[in-house]
């Protein structure tokens, strides 16, 4: 199956649509030849350099993942050597809410933002890029142990509740990996989305399991080091694709700590280097430390605490009850009573499940307004209404037909006349459906006969709350709109000729087009590109090839004023040519 935006195999036929909306065509002949040197470039001088620091997976995993040094990984070619390895690759713009990244993983789909970082950013970029995500992802994932890290990871990321303060940080730091990529971007500009960025991070209040969550992902899948504390290897995905930062993270000046559980509570500033990383011993220990901080979301220990995040949230959430059904929704409110939920109560379309399968006529369209009942066991009778048998219920007039009172410990009152029950397979009633009712808490009205039938929930406790639906297919989650998209700038007739430049010396290089006068193309760059360095590392790699010595002291000598003209450049040439010469000597 093909269409507009990709080539589909039988692990992205599993993804369900509210994924797919995020998928984008990779328009592979959107790259410039000035993109192609940038990921040429990186790949280089990472291979190069990461050979010596990174863990024996990275080096290993380039090889099986097929992605090449000198051409930027196209997504088909990558999907069809992923698939052996379970695993395959979309192309996104940009960043995405973090849930569905994760969710992405949870299905063995890496998601790679298809742009690639301006030559100005080579070395770090705070947007997500192709050299980012296929050069640092890709190639770990073909560790079995740390794919199986990823995909759990994913598994119950997604699951984790956000606060309505996490999206507003994720739309402010989408917006400045936008105009940080985009040209012609004001430092004034940058300089503002920063101090927002700042601004909301001071001021998120108690962090989400979202925010938690996300500090493990970027504390290991992102900036993990493995190994010991004193001879840590590299394996997180931001160090793999940044030349910076993969030299950076190895001096002494970065503190190591040894991996634990606390990291989830060391946040991060995306804009800056990292004062701090950690290191786990191998892959298992990470996934040890995942499954201790599953253990503290409202995931597995539910109660009243998982029903007030999901209050707080303001988003799509699910609860649990003891008896497996499933309530899907906008939580609004909670009425507690001695540290236990009594009452709980949706706005908005709400959906009833068991098993994540929607309970047939309790879809959206028949709460479309939200859903409340009460949560306990009756006051003064020792056995939960879950836990009676038909006989028991008829003794307790929970019968059809019956007009009956049910008070809860809490308070809750519950009083009209029965209908019918919805039970389990195993004969569990899930369900009390009435007539003619009224709900009431300490004289408050929560539910009156005019609004038709009362469903009241069976459950004495909240075993689980989560983020998202129960099923899948209960809602319409194809709403994704960004508020802003990578901003594509026209290009200058000055910039199309410094990229045709390019392209004739990619040509000569790869033998497609060996007519190309190379001192000329030099010529061209010192007269009107004199800020441009790439091109003449390259035509350096050129003129050391064939051994032209008089052309690579004029290239050596350009590049010296290229430096002196804007020192920042200065390791970057000097490291190309470095690796330029090294591979001379070797050969």
């Amino acid at each position: 199956m093909k269409d507009a935006a990709y080539e589909s195999n039988p692990i992205l036929d599993k993804l369900p649509e509210h994924l797919r909306q995020f998928i984008k065509p990779q328009n592979y002949e959107g790259y410039s030849a000035i993109d192609q040197a940038v990921w040429r470039y990186v790949m280089r001088k990472n291979v190069d350099y990461l050979s010596k620091v990174a863990h024996q997976s990275y080096v290993e995993g380039l090889e099986q993942t097929g992605i090449s040094i000198d051409h930027i990984p196209n997504m088909y070619g990558m999907n069809r050597i992923l698939k052996e390895i379970g695993w395959a690759a979309v192309a996104v713009d940009g960043f995405i809410p973090p849930a569905a990244f994760m969710e992405f993983q949870a299905y063995n789909v890496l998601v790679i933002a298809s742009d690639i970082r301006q030559l100005e950013n080579i070395e770090y970029t705070p947007a997500p890029d192709i050299i980012h995500e296929g050069a640092g992802h890709a190639p770990i994932i073909a560790n079995p142990e740390y794919a199986e890290y990823l995909r759990r990871f994913g598994e119950i990321g997604s699951k984790a509740i956000s606060s309505a303060k996490d999206y507003e940080l994720y739309e402010a730091v989408r917006h400045l990996s936008i105009i940080k990529e985009a040209h012609g971007t004001s430092q004034e500009e940058i300089d503002k989305a920063e101090k927002h960025i700042e601004h909301l991070q001071e001021n998120m209040g108690e962090p989400s399991e979202m925010a938690l969550i996300r500090n493990l992902h970027w504390w290991t899948v992102e900036y993990g080091l493995i190994g010991t504390v004193e001879n840590p290897k590299i394996y997180g995905a931001g160090l793999l694709s940044s030349i910076g930062e993969s030299k950076w993270c190895m001096q002494d000046e970065v503190v190591k700590l040894p991996y634990t559980i606390e990291a989830a509570h060391q946040a991060f500033d995306i804009t800056k280097p990292q004062p701090q990383l950690y290191v786990t011993p191998d892959f298992a220990f990470l996934s040890q430390v995942l499954e201790d901080f599953a253990n503290t979301m409202a995931l597995r220990t539910g109660g009243l605490a998982g029903i007030k995040k999901l209050v707080n949230s303001k988003a799509l959430g699910t609860i649990e009850l003891s008896t497996g059904l499933q309530i899907s929704g906008q939580f609004n409110s909670v009425i507690e009573h001695q540290g236990k939920p009594i009452y709980i109560r949706t706005i908005r379309p709400t959906a009833l499940s068991y098993r994540e399968k929607e309970l047939v006529g309790h879809g959206t369209d028949h709460h479309s307004e939200g859903f409340g009942s009460p949560i306990g066991k009756l006051k003064g009778i020792n056995l939960a209404i879950e836990d009676m048998g038909p006989r028991d219920l008829k003794a307790y007039k929970i019968y059809e037909g019956e007009e009956i009172s049910l008070e809860f410990e809490g308070g809750v009152k519950v009083e009209g006349t029965i209908i019918t029950g919805t039970r389990n397979l195993q004969g569990k009633i899930l369900l009390i459906t009435f007539k003619d009712c009224t709900v009431t808490h300490d004289g408050t009205i929560l539910f009156l006969p005019e609004w038709g039938l009362y469903h009241m929930a069976v459950g004495q406790e909240v075993v689980s709350a989560f983020n998202g639906p129960a099923d899948l297919n209960s809602f319409d989650l194809i709403t994704h709109v960004p508020s802003e998209t990578t901003i594509k700038q026209e290009k200058s007739a000055s910039r199309t000729q410094l990229e045709t430049f390019y392209q004739q010396i990619r040509d000569f290089r790869e033998g497609t087009n060996t007519t190309t006068s190379r001192n000329k193309v030099f010529k061209e760059l010192q007269e009107n590109y004199p800020e441009d360095w790439l091109l003449s590392v390259e035509l350096f790699e050129l003129a050391k090839k064939g051994n032209d010595s008089g052309f690579q002291k004029e290239i050596k000598a350009h590049l010296e004023t290229v430096k002196q003209n804007n020192p920042k450049v200065g390791h970057l040439i000097d490291d190309g040519i470095g690796l330029i010469e090294n591979e001379q000597v070797k050969a």
